[in-house]
């Protein structure tokens, strides 16, 4: 999983990839690896992370585990607007007919 809050700290700091790798004594490939989420990165390279671009670990950390991302740390997802459009159609067919269905129900009795 992409680490958007490292991704966005560190440009806003001034550091490019080859930067941190080079701090963290590694080639550029091996950071971007870590930075786009394809490898796990360790405690221990939280922390460092952390010293080179002077925030707190909480500033940067995310974790690789999916549940602790879907809604616990802060994560802003987007929903496609015509994906919205389908779902508000499909409320309103449903409460038309919801409705109906209670005026025959009030008829029967």
């Amino acid at each position: 999983m992409k680490k958007f809050k490292l991704s966005t700290v560190r440009s806003s700091k001034g550091f490019t990839q080859q930067k941190m790798a080079e701090r963290l004594f590694m080639d550029v490939s091996n950071y971007s690896r870590r930075e786009n989420g394809t490898i796990k990165i360790s405690n221990y390279e939280w922390k460092k992370l952390a010293e080179i671009l002077d925030v707190s670990i909480n500033e940067i950390y995310e974790s690789d585990d999916s549940k602790d991302n879907y809604l616990g740390n802060n994560n802003i997802y987007f929903v496609p607007e015509y994906f919205l459009d389908i779902q508000r159609k499909y409320i309103n067919t449903l409460e038309k007919e919801i409705e109906n269905l209670r005026k025959k129900l009030e008829k029967d009795i």
